[in-house]
Order: structure tokens, then C-alpha cells, then sequence
């Protein structure tokens, strides 16, 4: 299996013994100077997904001819200006009774002001993509029986006004969807009561369980967060899209897995969902640290 990114034990602050100066920070590099990211480049990411996670994955694949299956598995390559600081990959296929989607998305940090380490960046670059993502507090989350975090007691579910796109920014409610499988339309809303009412907000059928919430992950890298968007997807059948997002040093990375079913009436499994998306990203994590 390939591995996402290479370790490097060199530093990321240039100096006259390094010939790519990619990374190389403004100013002369000082002993007062921000340590570097733990990570120098980024390996191309298709391979970095087993075949038989794929499958798994991708249960449409499995029933398409030899040829065919292979070129699903394949996944394709996102297409980036600098391979050494970003990579993606897609995969998708459909079965009779629902299409599948994933996406990879891969960023190396650098930060380039001396004062400011690559991880802090990296921090700062997962900080938005969390904000955008509008987590509901962690009072008003159940605990994920599969999480160890400590459990919290609230409300069942939080509204969320919508999903986020590639680059971890809000879309409008209503907005189309994107063809990668991004959560790129507002979700199905709660049946709030009046302000002031003192009434709790019912929970759609669509929404994820009390558990599964979209929510903050406390055994995945040094931050992460898994947010659930159940939304229109332009026809009269609804997507799920599960996205994980973790920061490991100077590393953030996404993992976005959607369902749509064939029929209207059927409602992918936020837990089911959840899980894989779950599942893939540890072992990204894991390959990060190998």
C-alpha cells in the first residue's frame, strides 16, 4: 500500500543545502525560528486505499465485469498545481439499489512566517473547515457508543443551515450538488418549535441518530471532527454524505463518503456511513505515521 506522505527528519525552513525551496520560509531561519511540519511531501493518493477497503466501499463495483471494476477501482486522480502540497482522489460507482461515492483529499501545510510552525498553520487551515461545518455543541450530542470520548448529556440534534465544499467553505441552502459527492446542499431541517416556548426541536427520520451527530473525534489525529449532511441531491432521491476531517502535524486531511439511494423513499444509514468514512480515515492516519 502506498503510503499518503513521506517523513522527513530535514527542516522546512530553506537553507543553502536544500535545492527545492519549495517550503523555504520568508527571512533567514534563526534559532527563534517556528520548527517545521512533520511532513515534507504528499505521495499520489489512489493507491493509498486498498482494494478490498474499495469493495467495501464501492459495493457496485463488485458486479461489474473484470475490466470495468478495475477502472472503478482505480479512482481518479484531482487535478492540483503542486502535487507536493495537495492530492486527491475519486472513486464511485452504482448498484441497483444505490450509488456510491468517495473522495480524498489530501493538504500538506507550510506555513511561511518564521514565527509560525506548519502544524500551527495546519491548525488554522482544519480550524476553518470545522467552523464552516457548524458543529452543534457538545452538550447538544449524545455520545457515539463506538466513540471513548467521555459522554455528555443534552438535546438530541442542532440544526445546521447547510453543507461545506472541497475547500471547507459554507454553501447556500438549495445550492446544486457537486458531481464528487461534496455535501453541497442545506440539510433536511428540524421542526423547531416557537422561541421561547420551552419545546425541543423533533428530529427528522433523516437525521443521524442521538450519537451520531455531527461532532468532534477524540481518537484521530490531533484534531478532527465527522459531520453528517442528508440533502437534495437535484433529483427526488436524497444523498447522505459522511466527511471526516483530521489534522495530523502539518497534514489535514478529508475523507468524504456519500450514499444515494435509488429510490425516494429510502434513507442511507448515518451509522453505517459514519463507520466506513470512519474506519478509512484511521488508516489514513495510520499510514501517516508508518
Amino acid at each position: 500500500m502506498a503510503l499518503f506522505v513521506t517523513l522527513v527528519a530535514g527542516c522546512t525552513s530553506g537553507d543553502g543545502g536544500d535545492d527545492s525551496g519549495i517550503d523555504a520560509k520568508a527571512g533567514t531561519p534563526t534559532a527563534s525560528s517556528a520548527p517545521p511540519g512533520k511532513y515534507r511531501t504528499l505521495r499520489e493518493p489512489c493507491g493509498s486505499v486498498d482494494r478490498a477497503t474499495l469493495r467495501d466501499l464501492l459495493p457496485g463495483a463488485a458486479q461489474l465485469p473484470e475490466e470495468q471494476q478495475q477502472k472503478a477501482l482505480k479512482g481518479t486522480a484531482a487535478v492540483t498545481y503542486d502535487t507536493d502540497r495537495r492530492v486527491g482522489c475519486s472513486w464511485s460507482a452504482d448498484a441497483p439499489s444505490a450509488s456510491h461515492h468517495l473522495v480524498i483529499d489530501v493538504e500538506r501545510v507550510v506555513s511561511y512566517d518564521p514565527s509560525v510552525s506548519d502544524a500551527d498553520k495546519a491548525q488554522e487551515v482544519y480550524a476553518k473547515k470545522e467552523d464552516a461545518a457548524a458543529l452543534p455543541p457538545p452538550a447538544a450530542v449524545s455520545q457515539d457508543p463506538s466513540d471513548e470520548a467521555s459522554s455528555t448529556e443534552g438535546a438530541e440534534g442542532a440544526d445546521k443551515p447547510g453543507g461545506t465544499d472541497d475547500a471547507g467553505e459554507p454553501v447556500a441552502s438549495g445550492a446544486a450538488p457537486d458531481p464528487s459527492g461534496s455535501p453541497s446542499a442545506d440539510k433536511t431541517p428540524h421542526t423547531a418549535s416557537a422561541p421561547g416556548t420551552g419545546a425541543t426541536s423533533t428530529p427528522s427520520e433523516s437525521d443521524p441518530p442521538p450519537g451520531l451527530q455531527p461532532r468532534l473525534l477524540e481518537d484521530l489525529g490531533d484534531a478532527a471532527f465527522v459531520d453528517d449532511v442528508y440533502a437534495s441531491s437535484g433529483s427526488a432521491a436524497k444523498r447522505r454524505t459522511v466527511s471526516v476531517v483530521f489534522r495530523t502535524s502539518n497534514v489535514v486531511v478529508t475523507v468524504r463518503y456519500a450514499e444515494q439511494p435509488t429510490y425516494p423513499t429510502t434513507v442511507p444509514d448515518s451509522k453505517e456511513l459514519q463507520e466506513k468514512a470512519r474506519g478509512l480515515a484511521r488508516q489514513l492516519a495510520d499510514q501517516l505515521d508508518e
